[in-house]
């Protein structure tokens, strides 16, 4: 299992400790176990909808307690499915002719290696053949580059 991101603390609601879920990417069911800021929690309360979750997690108890972990991301624990990597295990791979990860980037439309000199690849099937974090190693089609 790996920690994986669940969304992002949003907007409180109420008086109670309840917020938001911005950018949600998992299901967040009552007694779901997370980690924000480090902390383990677990989810008391789900409201809301799957495109706009409320939740209330233990540990907060009112609207001001939940305002300064705004932005934060909630972090669940998963199984990384076939062709899905966590970003961390991206950086630092060698494209060969190409040069190194050196950060992945939230784009508009799909993730981007951004490269040690600069060079933007979009993280897409179509522009990426293969993916070997063993061996620390990305293919890139180069004729989606050109």
């Amino acid at each position: 299992m790996t920690l994986v991101t669940a969304g992002r603390v949003g907007r409180p609601h109420g008086r109670d400790g309840s917020f938001y879920v911005d950018e949600p990417d998992h299901p967040l069911d009552e007694g779901t176990p997370l980690v924000l800021a480090s902390r383990a929690l677990t989810v008391e309360r789900r409201a809301g909808t799957d495109e706009r979750p409320l939740v209330r997690l233990s540990g907060f108890g009112d609207r001001h307690a939940v305002a300064s972990f705004r932005g934060k991301l909630l972090l669940v624990e998963a199984e990384l499915g076939e062709g899905e990597w966590l970003a961390a295990d991206l950086m630092g791979c060698r494209v060969p002719g190409l040069g190194t990860v050196r950060r992945v980037l939230d784009g508009p439309s799909c993730d981007l290696l951004e490269l040690d000199d600069g060079t933007l690849v979009p993280f897409v099937s179509d522009a990426i053949a293969s993916v070997d974090c063993g061996a620390r190693r990305i293919e890139v089609r180069r004729r989606f580059l050109e």
